[in-house]
């Protein structure tokens, strides 16, 4: 008799299909969860749980239901979970858990975790996954103190401190989510409040790279190229939508209108920052100005910075596109920034993010408008770019959308935070052929 062999059998799977199984698994636990009957008031369909799960994971903030009545504690600190694994990356928790389990990375998984946090170097990897999570903690503990001391003038000591916590993990998450019914609108004029939360999501939206190089060369001249990059358009992307948006907005008595200069200042600063991923609103979404709707699309749409807890095609990404019409319109055959030159890989690597996002979201507003033809255009146009570029300010249909609706924005929040980090893994895998091809000339423009 032969001796029977066995075979083990190893299923290698690629970067993509382990973040996309990664994000899938932390999206059907959380529904489980929300589904249990000790998880919510009342009833609950398996349609609202789940799009709930996908909103927390993708880190977006869409809800077909009210979170603070729909859930019990537990429900609400499930929800805070997923918006805690889905901000941190399930590939961060991956490599904490191999971490804690071994000295070491193995090549392969410190290879897949280049490619996901952004570093060049290996031998950075665990240090940076490390400082994510400390960073992530700092933040939020921050947060949830000042918070406390916010809130305790209008709740008791626990009461203020979960609400402290749950927000503070929402805004440095930049998921959106919130327990009360019109969002901060309430709070629109308690100052200490909308700037903490404003600043915890800008800074969530900065990128951890960008905060460790700060942290490490606290001086300009020494800040790499792309933190500077980072910090100069977000800047300018913040100090120009403030001044759109107040102006726009100063004359309109649905928004800014009835407010005192105080109150427009801070209420146009904060939805002036708050598009580029975060999700909250101080002000009704449904009633600014068509030209205030736009900007808002447009900061939606560039997100923020990479390796961060904001969506959007990130701004790195912008610049780049940007920078690379400019210097074509110049005739330049070199792309530099801050003295640096941009490669030409990198150059490639945005067109392609701008465009697949720009199909994405053509391709989820087109089936919108298939599936909704009584909403309004404008209305499914702001909920496609919302869930796509995982923001999570809506005009008030989502509640009202069908189930197939639904599933779509989902496909769309999905696919808005992992679309990036999947076309960056195939980009990464450079496929060479021998077999070369004449060249021809195609009309453009």
């Amino acid at each position: 008799m032969l001796p029977f062999n066995k075979s083990r059998r190893h299923v290698n799977l690629s970067p993509p299909s382990l973040l996309a199984l990664g994000f899938l698994s932390f999206i059907i636990v959380g529904t489980l969860l929300l589904k249990l009957p000790y998880s919510h008031h009342g009833d609950l369909s398996w349609i609202e749980a789940m799009f709930t799960a996908t909103s927390a994971v993708t880190i977006t903030g869409l809800s077909v239901v009210n979170i603070g009545q729909a859930y019990t504690p537990f429900g609400k600190i499930v929800v805070m979970m997923l918006l805690q694994c889905g901000g941190l990356g399930f590939m961060t928790f991956a490599l904490l858990a191999v971490m804690s389990l071994s000295s070491k990375i193995g090549l392969k998984h410190q290879v897949m975790a280049q490619e996901t946090i952004g570093q060049t170097s290996l031998y950075k990897v665990s240090f940076t996954v490390k400082a994510v999570l400390l960073y992530s903690l700092f933040f939020e503990a921050v947060g949830t103190t000042i918070l406390t001391i916010a809130w305790m003038q209008y709740y008791d000591f626990p009461h203020a401190l979960f609400y402290a916590a749950f927000y503070s993990i929402s805004a440095f998450n930049n998921g959106g989510f919130s327990l009360f019914p019109n969002s901060l609108m309430s709070f629109s004029g308690q100052y200490m409040v909308t700037l903490t939360i404003s600043m915890l999501y800008i800074f969530g939206g900065m990128g951890f790279l960008v905060l460790m190089d700060i942290k490490r060369k606290k001086s300009w001249k020494k800040l790499s190229p792309n933190s500077k990059l980072v910090l100069c358009t977000i800047a300018g992307l913040n100090l120009f939508a403030f001044i759109a948006i107040w102006s726009i907005e100063a004359s309109n008595p649905l928004t800014l209108g009835p407010m005192s200069i105080g109150d427009q200042a801070i209420n146009s600063w904060f939805h002036a920052t708050v598009p580029r991923s975060s999700g909250f609103n101080s002000l009704d979404v449904a009633s600014l100005s068509n030209a205030s709707t736009l900007v808002t699309m447009f900061l939606m749409f560039i997100g923020g910075g990479s390796l961060s807890t904001a969506g959007g095609i990130k701004i790195g990404t912008f610049i780049v596109v940007l920078l690379s019409a400019i210097n074509f319109l110049r005739r330049s055959e070199e792309l530099t920034v801050f003295n640096y030159s941009i490669p030409q890989q990198t150059r490639f690597k945005a067109l392609a993010v701008v465009s697949i996002s720009c199909i994405t979201i053509f391709l989820g507003f087109f089936s919108l408008l298939i599936l909704e033809p009584d909403k309004p255009f404008l209305d499914l146009l702001f909920e496609t770019f919302s869930a796509a570029c995982t923001v999570g300010l809506s005009r008030g249909v989502t509640e009202d959308l069908q189930p197939a609706s639904l599933l779509v924005l989902m496909i769309l929040m999905f696919t808005g935070r992992l679309g990036p980090l999947t076309l960056a893994y195939l980009i990464a895998t450079p496929k060479k052929s021998r077999l070369r091809h004449p060249s021809t000339e195609i009309q453009v423009g």
